[in-house]
């Protein structure tokens, strides 16, 4: 079954990955955009077949989002292995820094949670295969093309997942509204697993208990939780701060 890369950028960058899993390139006829002529090139380095075609084409291809021109055919959506994961961190020097998604559903949380998770320097973000959103073209393109880098591990059972990530020596600190520890007041510079819930509500009961500890951010205003996407921002930088200064 094949998925689909959509736009300039993500199309850009998972050539820059190894181009794995392209079948082909799908280009608007007498597109001359500077990026699309990168493209051309890097696929033709790669070998991949390149198709120019008319614009309504491209728009059956993936009618939900602007393809800039040029769509990648992808064979099917790619995951990593956990233990895959695991045995690099064992050969790395720096501390573990894996992102755990309890159930995201809009793409584009999910997306933006990769582009950060990516630019923090993360190993892996990890999801559960039901109840949540997987790898899709709008994922793609709301990560900018770090879907392409970071090690997206889709498992069956999250609460089993954590064991086996604390038995590895890394620490699980779950975000919740609840949780009486500040964020800051954390000790992120050890091997240490980001948990985040769902959009509406939140990590659910097994997944939260498998945490060894919860931290909460700040609300001063009126309004009681942020987007998980901002939340795991602001997280996945404070770890990139703690580590940076210690």
């Amino acid at each position: 079954m094949s998925t689909y890369i959509v736009g300039r950028n993500p199309v850009i960058e998972s050539l820059q990955s190894g181009s794995q899993g392209i079948e082909r390139i799908c280009i608007v006829e007498g597109n001359r955009h500077a990026r699309i002529r990168r493209i051309v090139t890097m696929a033709e380095q790669a070998g991949i077949p390149i198709k120019y075609c008319a614009r309504r084409e491209l728009d059956r291809l993936e009618p939900s989002l602007p393809h800039q021109g040029v769509v990648a055919v992808v064979r099917s959506a790619h995951y990593s292995d956990l233990s895959s994961v695991l045995s690099n961190i064992q050969r790395c020097e720096d501390n573990a820094l894996l992102v755990v998604l309890d159930g995201i559903q809009d793409p584009r949380n999910f997306g933006a949670i990769l582009r950060t998770a990516e630019a923090a320097n993360a190993d892996a973000v990890i999801i559960p295969k039901d109840r949540a959103v997987g790898i899709t073209p709008a994922v793609h393109k709301a990560s900018a093309g770090a879907s392409a880098h970071i090690p997206i591990v889709r498992v069956t059972n999250l609460a089993r997942t954590l064991d086996a990530l604390k038995d590895a020596g890394i620490w699980v600190a779950g975000a919740a509204e609840d949780a009486s520890c500040l964020y800051t007041d954390a000790d992120f510079s050890v091997p240490l697993c980001l948990v985040f819930g769902s959009e509406g509500t939140g990590i659910r009961r097994l997944v939260k208990q498998k945490c060894d500890y919860l931290v909460h951010l700040p609300m001063l205003g009126k309004i009681a939780s942020l987007n998980v996407s901002v939340a795991g921002g602001i997280l996945l930088y404070e770890v990139v701060r703690q580590r940076q200064t210690r």
